[in-house]
């Protein structure tokens, strides 16, 4: 599938697209003979992974580390124990990161909503006729 129909398939901007090819977290699985990117469907699914992760505020490197970790433990047969062992201790941090931030959007997102229902009260107010 060419860029653009996976800009629209997945939401995102072909600068966006091209950046994250640029900087190696998402690069297409294949180029075409005039060299357009060329993504697949695990490509896309890699797309949607890490347009999930940007509320995260994680760096490029550690979004990198990330799915680093995600593709080892995805690929670990068992074999080398240490390895899986350091895998899950890795993925274990970031569990915790992420849900240290799902808890400050929360808390962010329960401000707005008071917000909203105080302009939304305040608004009907406004609409009422003065006593008069």
């Amino acid at each position: 599938m060419q860029i653009g129909e996976v800009a629209e398939r997945v939401g995102l901007s072909l600068r966006t697209i091209r950046h994250w090819d640029e900087v190696g977290l998402v690069v297409p699985s294949k180029r075409s003979a005039g060299g357009f990117r060329l993504y697949g469907e695990a490509d896309i699914d890699r797309l949607v992974l890490v347009k999930t992760l940007r509320p995260l505020d994680l760096s490029l490197e550690q979004m990198r580390e990330l799915l680093a970790t995600i593709d080892g433990l995805e690929d670990d047969e068992g074999d080398d124990p240490e390895r899986t062992a350091e895998l899950a201790g890795r993925l274990t941090v970031f569990r915790a990161a992420v849900d240290s931030r799902v808890e400050a959007l929360r808390s962010q997102v329960q401000s707005l909503e008071m917000l909203s229902r105080d302009l939304r009260r305040l608004a009907g107010e406004r609409r009422r006729p003065a006593p008069g």
